[in-house]
């Protein structure tokens, strides 16, 4: 085999999914199966004490999943993923990989509302708490760490603010501090940024997004960079004996794979939020075209942001790309190539303009999701972030005039002719000159 280092798009193409050895089919074969035979009583046995490698059951790992997971990871440049059912539940099995009742986490104030819903209710109720810290002030950052802190969380574009962590200079605290980096990289996916580059030890995905493309299917994976010492002391669900598995050390036995084999024999095993094997088949086609459809995104969400940006009904616009944006220099940095296609704005008369915006709009489809190829459009303070209270509006940066926008693949000059209109209808509502 050679040991050329090959491209991004190669890779996308490539990894995990060479000709199928038995049938010499060269597309991905999708594997419907619970379950897989086991060559003898022997073979079995050495499965489920984690002794060989192989298939057991599809909630745990199937030969269609672990294609989508190798691929996904070769982009991403880790030593291996997890895929799971949705991107909530990948950053579940990640953090329940690493903390127990008792124990604590740090997480940016700028992230998705379910996000913040399942760190400050549902791990809470679980016995792990969080404190939520503008990822922005590293000073803050340092003094919320603790004994029992076990992961630092950030978004690399946070949602919907836009904010572009500085994933380098957060890796260096967390590391400082013992603990892992786990970063969130839905918006900007692998082509757009890879934290394990810049410091990051886990990388999660809601794959439902941008690396579905088409808003077809749900799915989540964990990425992990294989960096981390996970024996150096601070993380016992790693470092000492399981009762999950007679008393295994995850990190003797594993070494630098102990993350993953544990979010994946024992915590994907039992809170059971498996891909199925349809979904991660379709998220192979979806990687496949990923290089091919972020430039689109990235130059249609550009073009948007420029004409909203000129247009008296607005307020303003938070896209990193602008050369306004206090952003722009981290998203240099991080996203060279873009700071990909959801962005913000706010409407001059608030809530009202906003639902006659909504409205007037026929290209633009209202409805609760990101990444689709084809374009977005939802008012966060009364759906994806509605759950949060007042105050945690105001730290996630959400008010009553933001509207957020996922720009797709349409052409850029009907987008903009549909938010003229949208625009007209919001000038009515407010009474603002257009």
């Amino acid at each position: 085999m050679t040991d050329r280092s090959f491209g991004f798009r190669t890779r996308a193409l490539h990894a995990g999914t060479p000709p199928d050895e038995s049938t010499g089919a060269r597309a991905l074969p999708l594997h419907l199966s619970t379950s897989f035979v086991f060559d003898s009583a022997e073979h079995a046995a050495e499965l489920f004490a984690l002794r060989t490698y192989g298939n057991i059951y599809t909630r745990i790992g199937n030969p269609t999943v672990a294609a989508f997971e190798e691929k996904l990871a070769s982009l991403e440049g880790g030593l291996g993923a997890v895929a799971t059912a949705s991107g909530l539940s990948a950053q579940l099995i990640a953090v329940l990989s690493l903390a127990q009742t008792g124990d604590h986490l740090v997480a940016s104030s700028n992230l998705y509302g379910g996000t913040v819903t399942q760190f400050s209710v549902t791990l809470k109720r679980m016995g792990i708490e969080t404190t939520f810290v503008a990822p922005g002030d590293f000073g803050a950052v340092r003094g919320a760490l603790r004994e029992n802190t076990r992961a630092l969380f950030v978004e690399t574009i946070g949602n919907p603010s836009g904010n572009v962590a500085d994933l380098a200079a957060l890796a260096e605290i967390a590391h400082a501090g013992g603990i892992p980096l786990v970063v969130d990289n839905t918006f900007a996916t692998p082509y757009l940024c890879r934290p394990i580059e810049h410091g990051a030890d886990v990388v999660v995905h809601s794959a439902t997004k941008f690396i579905g493309g088409h808003g077809t299917v749900l799915g989540g994976a964990l990425v992990e960079s294989g960096r981390f010492p996970w024996g150096a002391g601070r993380h016992p669900l790693l470092n000492t004996p399981s009762p999950g598995y007679h008393g295994l050390n995850f990190v003797e036995t594993f070494g630098e794979y102990a993350f993953l084999t544990r979010a994946r024999a024992e915590v994907l095993r039992d809170v059971g939020a498996s891909i199925s094997p349809m979904n991660a088949w379709l998220l192979v086609q979806g990687l496949e075209t990923l290089a091919l459809r972020m430039p689109q995104h990235v130059a249609n969400a550009r073009a948007v942001a420029e004409f909203l940006r000129g247009r008296a009904e607005v307020a303003w616009v938070a896209h990193p790309d602008l050369p306004d944006s206090p952003e722009r220099e981290r998203a240099a940095r991080y996203l060279p190539l873009g700071a990909g296609s959801v962005f913000t704005f706010g409407l001059r008369g608030g809530r009202e303009a906003g639902r006659a915006f909504i409205e007037a709009l026929e290209l633009w489809s209202h409805l609760a999701n990101v990444g689709d190829a084809k374009s977005l459009v939802i008012h966060p303070a009364s759906t994806t972030h509605q759950q949060l209270d007042d105050e945690q509006l105001i730290a996630a940066g959400v008010g009553p005039e933001m509207v957020r926008l996922s720009v797709g693949l349409e052409d850029v000059a009907d987008l903009v002719w549909d938010l003229e209109r949208g625009l007209a209808a919001a000038a009515r509502a407010a009474r603002v000159p257009a």
